[in-house]
């Protein structure tokens, strides 16, 4: 039996290059454009309500934000009395034992803003296991319980690629950093696949409601291979709400390569998306790596990570080029920029593969330019300018800010530029992205006329980052991110049109109903 047409009438229709009055839905796919409605249509009368493709997310933990949702929530903690009291009230419901996950805590919403450590939190919770990470997943803290069951003590050595934070004395404070992190989360009991695909399933009605109707998961070894799982599980099932891209760890590329698999391997809901791997930290917890020393901490230039140091990675990159695998490698500082694109240029053939660069935070002019020539995807999360803004300049100082987050500069000189989430190290929501690659505005306020305004982009620039450059930088620009006849029917009708309100009202926009494969996914 054939699904009623459903016709989308009396609005706006953004098809991504220009604008129709109404769109018509067949199936799963686009019928027409400002064509007369079927005989058997549902119609929505939209009221002049703007249409959009559905958004397409270049960059997310999906697994990991999905069972934060139930999580202990730390994001809004403005002190650190309620960072502590939080935990505690989580450690009293759970039973003796319980590990405590979560976090999103953010110690520059703190005065004064300094990182938490075990004493903070050991006293409220002696018979739990704490772990909890930092808003940008590149530090967290563990609890005294935590330590001992991991095996750190203040003779346990750094690991290549981390750092354990340690006081006067030489004692672990409980603060891990990067690599050190996987101490720790090697002892807490990952979930099973029947309890990740629960998760993934609240995730996924999150997606719905903000108009997510595809995302790039970046997978988190070690549990990367069994997300994929749970994917499967979901796919099969027909429960998927939105395309998934799994990008698996860079360095278990030679398994895929062994079974034969090649980026866009899958169905038309679930495919390989390709390897994703780290060069360097973050920002937030001065572990980004630069060419030279961070303001605020003249000994220290960040971490780049032990791939990178070794030579492992340029091999693994090449030996997956060479297999059809698409690689998408993280780097934050200028110096972890730079060496990510040396080695995306050594590759031949490099257009063909759209390699990606996952953040491209903190560039320069030369920099910027090398991203076009060498067509090198930058994967960025215009949200992460909006929260680094606020402290940056005192990071890293005001010369290398003014390149932080170069989109005006990026797209100028011709780059691939894609907008995403990095969830749950930032929000889902895409509109609260497009509010910020337009106004550079920061959430303290403190920048009314943008933080780098020469930066900030246009409100159809954003959203083509949100769309159609972002199916191109997963090999699915004939399928998705445009509304035009034959595309697949994804798309958001919003509550404003973004073209013609105040910049600032952006952030206020709701999505009103989620259109996936051509069915109502979420509706107000």
């Amino acid at each position: 039996m054939l699904k009623e047409a459903l016709v989308l009438a009396n609005g706006k229709v953004w098809t991504g290059a220009a604008f129709a009055r109404s769109v018509t839905i067949a199936g799963d796919r686009i019928a027409s454009l400002d064509g007369p409605p079927p005989a058997n249509a549902r119609v929505v009368d939209l009221g002049g309500r703007l249409v959009v493709p559905g958004f397409i997310d270049n960059h997310l933990h999906f697994v990991m934000g999905s069972l934060q949702l139930d999580a202990v929530q730390l994001r809004d903690a403005t002190t650190l009395d309620a960072f502590t009291s939080r935990i505690a009230e989580r450690a009293r419901s759970a039973g003796p034992g319980q590990w405590i996950t979560g976090g999103g805590w953010d110690e520059q919403r703190w005065s004064p803003p300094l990182p938490p450590t075990r004493a903070s939190i050991d006293a409220v919770t002696a018979e739990n296991p704490v772990f909890v990470t930092r808003l940008d997943l590149h530090m967290g803290l563990a609890n005294g319980v935590a330590l001992r069951l991991a095996g750190i003590t203040r003779e346990t050595p750094d690991p290549p690629g981390g750092t354990i934070v340690r006081d006067g004395d030489g004692e672990p404070t409980g603060l891990l950093k990067d690599a050190a992190m996987r101490l720790v989360a090697a002892a807490v009991p990952p979930p099973d696949v029947v309890a990740r695909a629960a998760a993934m399933r609240r995730g996924l009605r999150e997606a719905a409601r903000l108009g997510v109707t595809s995302f790039c998961d970046m997978a988190i070894a070690p549990d990367a291979f069994d997300d994929l799982r749970a994917w499967q599980r979901l796919d099969r099932d027909g429960e998927l709400t939105a395309r998934v891209w799994s990008y698996l760890p860079v360095g278990s590329w030679e398994r895929l390569r062994d079974v034969g698999l090649e980026s866009g391997f899958g169905s038309s809901r679930l495919r390989i998306g390709g390897l994703k791997g780290f060069a360097d930290g973050s920002l937030g917890s001065s572990t980004a790596a630069f060419r030279e020393p961070y303001a605020d901490q003249p000994c220290n230039c960040g971490l780049r990570m032990e791939p990178m140091v070794d030579g492992s990675m340029a091999k693994w990159i090449e030996g997956a080029d060479a297999h059809g695998l698409q690689v998408a490698l993280h780097a934050i500082g200028d110096a972890a920029n730079a060496e990510a694109l040396a080695i995306f240029e050594s590759i031949a053939m490099i257009r063909g593969r759209r390699h990606r660069i996952e953040h491209a935070q903190h560039l320069d002019r030369e920099l910027t330019l090398r991203f076009s020539a060498a067509g090198v995807v930058a994967a960025m999360q215009p949200y992460h300018c909006a929260d680094d803004g606020r402290w940056a300049d005192a990071r890293i100082g005001s010369a290398r800010a003014a390149w932080a987050f170069p989109f005006r500069s990026l797209i100028d000189a011709g780059a691939v530029v894609t907008f995403g989430s990095d969830w749950p190290v930032a929000p889902l929501d895409p509109i609260a992205g497009v509010h910020a690659a337009v106004t550079r505005r920061t959430i303290d306020g403190r920048n009314p006329n943008g933080w780098i305004p020469e930066q900030r982009i246009s409100v159809a620039e954003a959203l083509r980052c949100y769309t159609a450059s972002s199916a191109w930088a997963v090999f699915a620009e004939r399928e998705i991110g445009r509304i035009a006849p034959g595309m697949r029917a994804d798309l958001a009708i919003l509550s404003d049109d973004l073209f013609t309100i105040d910049p600032d009202r952006i952030a206020s926009a709701r999505v009103d109903m989620t259109i996936f494969d051509g069915r109502v996914v979420h509706e107000i």
